[in-house]
């Protein structure tokens, strides 16, 4: 499809052990957005591949990368009242252009420091399940970039972290003595109009798709490997609706990119990665990535409503650093209410406390937990150990075990997703 190579995706109906595979678009979940589909085992007819080539043609950029590389040498060398960005379009025009987009918005007078900070002139992409384009608060994104100089990382790659690769070509330019180069790995190919194909590459993270073909993963490639003694770190913020296993899969192949460059003599250790996602996917996470740790540091979004610093209670953002580094390396900001806990050896939240009967800071929302005895584990503060559940809910919940037992048949001993008299029905 357009965005490149589909995935293979199984279609399961209720009572069948055995469901269907199909192909679908590897970053859009919702068909309205990109509504290919194709079962695995069907035959596509000579006639219907030519229509599919015909249309992804069709539904590509206007302009190449290399094309709008020129296109913003010209745009720079333009004096300040003929810079023009036609918002509806998204996109920066040149003098030429204008007539075709009379009937449109556009910004004037464009400086040198808005085509610096390309994140805040064009308008994120908020589909939360395609692009879901929420861009890092100016506080953590200055924290991640204070905390990468401070572990000693020279080059980053930024996989659809744009308002961080920002950040560090911005210092880089502005201080001699910044060091850290970053690469923009992203599906978002406006960002081709400000950066150049040594700084950007058009990529998507779901299927390890990198559209500029072999010239744009030679770019990549070159870019993690060892130079100078030089260290590298992935750090990535992916769209919160995507799939875990889909991310996990081109993680890891990035990963191995890196390794297949290192020169001997090199340790082969995993190349150190920060991947920024709701902690409530830990253990997916964790599934994937075993040696992974979830830090307690809250990151926070300026165009997300809920993901705000500041926030109490269960209104605080979910979005937490997920890492293969060292957690006692990773020091979060004391003024910001964090602290090191000595024996789990890492910073946590004021609110996380010890626990000495699970031996670890076991929060993971920032407020305190509490044990609970029956079920040998810390519960959220507003759970409470429901004896017809065997387990802690909150108080108003649905008991799974009811006298009735399963909704279908009303037998006990199984819930309804596994009753055998669904077959039947």
């Amino acid at each position: 499809c357009p965005l490149g190579p589909a995935l293979l995706f199984v279609k399961t109906s209720q009572g069948k052990e055995k469901g269907r595979r199909f192909y679908a678009c590897s970053a859009c979940r919702d068909r309205k957005d990109c509504n290919f589909f194709q079962w695995e085992d069907e035959k596509v007819s000579e006639t219907r591949l030519a229509a599919r080539e015909e249309y992804n043609r069709n539904h590509q950029p206007r302009f190449t990368h290399r094309q709008n590389v020129e296109r913003y040498k010209n745009f720079v060398r333009l004096p300040l009242p003929k810079r023009r960005f036609c918002q509806e379009c998204q996109q920066l025009l040149l003098p030429a252009e204008w007539e075709k987009h009379l009937d449109h918005q556009f910004l004037c007078d464009i400086s040198t420091a808005q085509l610096k900070c390309p994140s805040q002139l064009l308008y994120p992409l908020e589909n939360k399940k395609t692009n879901a384009q929420y861009l890092f608060a100016g506080r953590s994104c200055q924290f991640l970039v204070d905390l990468i100089t401070d572990l000693g990382f020279q080059r980053v790659l930024s996989v659809g972290t744009p308002r961080l690769h920002e950040m560090i070509q911005l210092k880089a330019s502005q201080e001699e003595d910044f060091r850290v180069r970053s690469l923009l790995l992203d599906i978002d190919f406006r960002y081709s109009q400000f950066y150049t194909e040594d700084e950007f590459c058009h990529y998507n993270m779901f299927n390890h798709y990198f559209f500029g073909g072999e010239a744009a993963r030679e770019t990549c490639r070159k870019f993690l490997s060892q130079d100078n003694g030089e260290r590298v770190i992935m750090v990535t913020d992916p769209p919160f609706g995507g799939l875990v296993e889909a991310l996990a899969s081109s993680f890891k192949k990035l990963m191995a990119m890196r390794e297949e460059t290192e020169k001997e003599g090199y340790n082969n250790q995993e190349m150190p990665m920060f991947w920024i996602f709701p902690y409530f996917f830990e253990s997916r996470i964790l599934e994937f990535f075993p040696t992974f740790t979830m830090m307690d540091y809250q990151v926070d979004y300026d165009n997300h409503a809920l993901y705000k610093h500041g926030k109490t209670g269960r209104r605080q953002s979910p979005v937490r650093i997920f890492t293969n580094l060292t957690p006692s390396m990773i020091v979060l900001p004391v003024e910001e209410g964090y602290r090191f806990c000595a024996v789990c050896q890492r910073y946590v939240s004021s609110g996380n406390q010890h626990c000495e009967i699970c031996d670890s800071c076991t929060s993971k929302d920032g407020r305190q937990w509490k044990h609970c005895v029956l079920c040998n584990k810390c519960v959220k503060p507003s759970w409470f150990h429901c004896n017809n559940c065997n387990c802690c809910a909150l108080p108003d919940h649905t008991c799974e075990r009811t006298e009735a037992g399963c909704f279908v048949c009303g037998k006990a001993g199984h819930k309804r997703v596994t009753c055998p008299s669904l077959s039947r029905t």
